[in-house]
């Protein structure tokens, strides 16, 4: 098998939102996970857990969505803010049915992402909310003059407003979030949109209209044409400066999604051909997209992927906790090759979620933390944000599997940074037996060669009396000859590769 890369070719900038999370308030992801409050035994900076600011700081987070997911749609903002005793409390519906307190709001939100590092994707209140709620909210997030949000965000001890990057008008609106028809939403859209104000001329607020569910490619459409009809002014691009993509990795149906540790090579391989999806997802979700937005002015925005299983069994239900393993780690590769490869019109991804909820990167239990094996993958492919893509094509690669439930062997996709850094993340799928790779350049020669792989067994996986049992280790299984370097990738494995040219 053989890699193909032209290093001379740049196909277009990885923006670093590619590497995003997805943070709700959904079982043990805020509370417990990222914050434990002010008096908390749990080492933490205002409230927010130091291990887990630290940990993600490592993987170079890039931007937090917040607060939803399907909670945004029942979020009040004016809850949580003020003194954390007077907040009021709200049944958490759609999760768990336990009860919210707000203690981590508008200005938790912002003080987290100041000591992550990140950009703010706030989510907005379409399903449940008035207008004037999310004027207001933008309001007290951004403006800096005398008004009556500002003045209660200066009351309320922030005496500046905070940069909010991206605001989502709405989650998932075609379902829990109203059960809306295209038309009737995108006429909301373009409604709620026009009072997401911009206060700051300097630092503009990028606008996120709801995109489909997957493969909704009739909902896509309808939306476009809804945001494109008169009287949309020429160079408004629809009113969006982003359109959201979202869809999960079931393995079997949503009513028996499977179990996140024991599952079968077949089950395994389920999972892979539908990770693969995303690929024609986004090839045909952008192609109706490029009908009007020929440009790619507007970008798209996974904001909500990763793999959905059975919780483990004895917790909650409804707050979604499931393990992680090495077939989490194949599929977060897979994916965010995908990204790479379409980066000329996918600007970010959202992994859902961030702590101790479906395909999470981290897992918390009271004072403890575990890196979960998707996390390594993070780190590994940190190399890529910032980066461009290079031109690579697989040669002689296979499909591997059961039945139906196929997909290629291999799967990879390569940049090059500011520093003429050429990075290869190169996955072998394959459970049984390692595959022989062939990077072929087009005229460089290889100076020296840097790598690491994750690996192990496709069930393996990190947990509280074991740790480390899968975790990123040096790699060395390459040799370079001149303009070739021969790769031998072990089974189920991930390795990247950092490659400097002569």
């Amino acid at each position: 098998m053989k890699l193909h890369i032209n290093e001379d070719h740049r196909l277009s900038h990885i923006e670093p939102e590619i590497y995003g999370h997805f943070s709700e308030h959904l079982g043990r992801c805020i509370y417990g996970g990222l914050y434990v409050g002010d008096d908390s035994k749990i080492d933490n900076v205002n409230g927010m857990r130091r291990d887990v600011v630290d940990a993600l700081k490592d993987i170079k987070i890039p931007v937090l969505r917040w607060p939803g997911g399907n909670f945004a749609d029942e979020y009040h903002w004016m809850d949580g803010i003020g003194p954390k005793e007077k907040r009021k409390k709200m049944i958490n519906t759609h999760w768990g049915g336990v009860i919210e307190d707000n203690s981590f709001g508008t200005h938790e939100y912002f003080e987290l992402c100041k000591q992550l590092g990140c950009k703010t994707y706030v989510n907005g209140n379409v399903g449940s909310g008035t207008v004037r709620e999310m004027s207001e909210w933008v309001e007290y997030m951004t403006f800096n003059g005398v008004s009556p949000m500002a003045d209660l965000r200066k009351e309320n001890g922030h005496e500046e407003g905070w940069t909010v990057d991206y605001f989502g008008v709405g989650n998932e609106n075609w379902g829990c979030g109203g059960n809306m028809t295209a038309d009737y939403y995108g006429n909301k859209y373009r409604n709620y949109q026009t009072y997401v104000r911009c206060y700051n001329g300097n630092k503009p607020i990028k606008k996120v209209c709801c995109g489909p569910n997957a493969d909704d490619y009739k909902w896509t459409r309808e939306i476009f044409e809804t945001c494109y009809r008169h009287p949309a002014p020429k160079g408004t691009h629809g009113f969006m400066d982003g359109f959201s993509v979202h869809y999960y990795v079931v393995v079997n149906d949503w009513e028996h999604k499977g179990s996140a540790k024991e599952f079968s090579k077949e089950e395994y391989y389920r999972a892979m051909r539908k990770a693969y999806y995303m690929d024609e997802i986004i090839t045909i979700n952008d192609h109706i997209m490029s009908e009007y937005d020929p440009d790619k002015e507007i970008a798209m925005l996974v904001d909500e992927w990763g793999c959905w299983h059975d919780v483990e069994e004895g917790t909650n239900p409804g707050f979604l906790f499931q393990q992680n393993s090495m077939r989490d780690a194949q599929v977060a590769g897979a994916t965010l090759n995908i990204f790479n490869k379409h980066s000329d019109r996918v600007k970010m991804g959202c992994l859902a979620q961030i702590v101790n909820v479906l395909q999470s990167v981290i897992l918390t239990e009271d004072d403890k933390m575990v890196l979960t094996p998707t996390y390594h993958v993070f780190h590994m492919y940190r190399h890529h944000q910032g980066a461009d893509l290079l031109e690579s094509y697989l040669e002689g690669d296979e499909k591997i599997g059961i039945g139906e439930d196929v997909a290629s062997n291999v799967n990879e996709s390569v940049s090059i940074d500011k520093d003429g850094i050429i990075t290869v993340s190169l996955n072998n799928i394959d459970v049984d037996k390692d595959n022989i790779v062939e990077i072929d350049f087009r005229e460089m020669e290889v100076a020296s060669v840097e790598g690491a792989v994750l690996s192990g067994n496709m069930k393996d996986y990190n947990d509280f009396e074991n740790p480390e049992k899968v975790v990123e280790k040096k790699f060395e299984g390459f040799e370079a000859c001149g303009k070739v370097l021969k790769v031998t990738i072990p089974p189920c494995s991930l390795v990247t590769l950092r490659i400097c040219r002569k």
